[in-house]
């Protein structure tokens, strides 16, 4: 048994939306799942969230504030009401002040920010910081990291070998590390005869591409997830719906895994770059077949698993093609434990959360802050963790 250090944590959650069930997407999705893996193996973990998330303390040092809209068709997941950048960094400033206090110094803070502020806290405070890139480079968090000395305590992590090189052409160099999903929440299911669609409802995810496909193929189709930009739900979704084209709404967890593994095949279509695309990983999972659009890491996280197809972005007919390929034959239960023990292979959280728990331990270590000891059965060697993006 080896020992890893019991750690003392605070998680920076992604801002815009609450840490809870039914998750606003893949990113707020994993970050949940950290925070509870985290708490389980003992360490003492403080969330700094929106109001409204699960795992939240007694203390309001630690709450961020939700947007607040004039209009529910102001809604969006880019953009931010009048004010709500002021009170951001008001609130982050907050809890610098608060990590800043001897008496209530934290080892390491894991950072899923997509706000500027909590990377420099490394430089101000001296706290090691850990900040994930789940996205495309975010001007403001560019700046922030390039502004950070080399005696900096903090380490860059990204999720894909396209999102590390993206944000390298940037200046800012990362290590890379997928995330990943709970093979013990995302069970196989019996498969089905329909289609399905789900994640943020948002112009760059293309719904309305993977309709099309449907209506192509003569395919049913389920689609579920959050409404992030109800101006493209009402426009290019909701007049398409009915004649087998159904939506669901946002779906809990267990509900989703149910829907998904009851399907034939899922459609993956962003138009945009891709950071990762967490719901490919959590389709295999189920054991449903996967045809993504080839866009940002999407072939990377497909990349020699079963039940997978990639065509060119944008192209709706080679959609349409593969998915009905796929849904043949993706009842049997042979097919679907073969799709399932790839991705579990490739893609089970219970490694990453092991081999994040060290990342973490290393970070606290090189600022010489950690105490008592856990013990675990997974020794991990560095190499094992991450890969240097232009070692």
């Amino acid at each position: 048994m080896s020992a890893v250090q019991r750690l003392r944590v605070l998680v920076v959650a992604p801002e815009r939306h609450p840490l809870r069930q039914p998750h606003a997407g893949g990113l707020e999705a994993v970050v949940w799942n950290r925070v509870r893996w985290l708490r389980r193996r003992g360490h003492d973990v403080e969330l700094c969230a929106a109001e409204g998330s699960d795992f939240l303390g007694g203390t309001a040092d630690f709450l961020l504030p939700s947007p607040r809209w004039e209009r529910a068709g102001d809604v969006s997941d880019s953009d931010n009401p009048v004010g709500h950048r002021r009170r951001m960094t008001d609130a982050f400033a907050r809890v610098q002040r608060r990590l800043a206090d001897p008496r209530r110094r934290v080892d390491v803070v894991d950072n899923h920010s997509l706000h500027s502020d909590p990377i420099l806290w490394s430089r101000d405070s001296g706290v090691p910081v850990v900040t994930t890139l789940h996205t495309p480079p975010l001007p403001e968090m560019v700046k922030a990291a390039r502004s950070l000395p080399g005696s900096a305590p903090h380490r860059f992590l990204a999720v894909s070998q396209y999102t590390a090189r993206a944000w390298s052409a940037e200046g800012v160099d990362a290590f890379v590390f997928p995330n990943g999903v709970d093979s013990s929440h995302w069970r196989r299911g019996p498969g089905g005869d329909g289609w399905v669609w789900f994640g943020r409802i948002v112009p760059e995810k293309a719904p309305h591409l993977a309709i099309e496909a449907a209506r192509r193929a003569g395919a049913r189709l389920r689609i579920a997830g959050r409404i992030g930009d109800p101006e493209y739900f009402a426009r290019e979704v909701q007049p398409r719906l009915g004649d087998g084209i159904e939506y669901l709404g946002a779906l809990r967890q267990p509900e989703l895994c149910d829907l998904v593994g009851a399907s034939s095949v899922a459609l993956v279509t962003p138009v945009w770059s891709e950071p990762f695309g967490l719901v490919m990983a959590e389709a295999l999972m189920t054991g449903t077949p996967v045809v993504a659009f080839d866009s940002g890491g999407a072939s990377e996280v497909l990349a020699g698993l079963p039940g997978c197809t990639v065509v060119p972005a944008g192209d709706v007919d080679a959609l349409a093609r593969a998915a009905t390929v796929l849904s043949r034959g993706s009842q049997s239960a042979t097919t679907r434990d073969h799709v399932r023990a790839g991705a579990a292979a490739r893609h089970s959280v219970a490694r990453r959360h092991r081999e994040i728990e060290r990342v973490l331990s290393m970070a606290a270590q090189g600022a010489g802050r950690v105490d008592e000891s856990i013990e675990t059965g997974d020794a991990i060697r560095t190499a094992d963790v991450v890969e240097a993006v232009g070692a």
